[in-house]
């Protein structure tokens, strides 16, 4: 094999693994988002019911999830631009 190859096969080793960072950060923020929807829903349609919705003490976990992600996503943008 030569260096040209060797170097190649490890670029796109490289993306491979971004690729799958990012899908797996695109899940991560749409769980996320689904459960926030799903509460905001639930809760505009229980109110009129007498169901009262609060949530619980992960109230700032989404938030300092997707922080998170986004450095992730940053971090993985910056080693991608070398």
């Amino acid at each position: 094999m030569t260096k040209c190859e060797s170097e190649l096969l490890k670029k796109v080793e490289r993306y491979e693994n971004a690729v799958h960072e990012l899908k797996a950060a695109h899940d991560d923020v749409k769980d996320v988002l689904t459960q926030s929807i799903l509460f905001d829903r639930w809760s505009e349609l229980g109110t009129p019911l007498g169901f009262k919705a609060e949530k619980g003490a992960d109230d700032d976990e989404p938030n300092r999830d997707l922080a998170q992600l986004n450095q992730q996503i940053s971090a993985m943008s910056e080693s991608w631009s070398h």
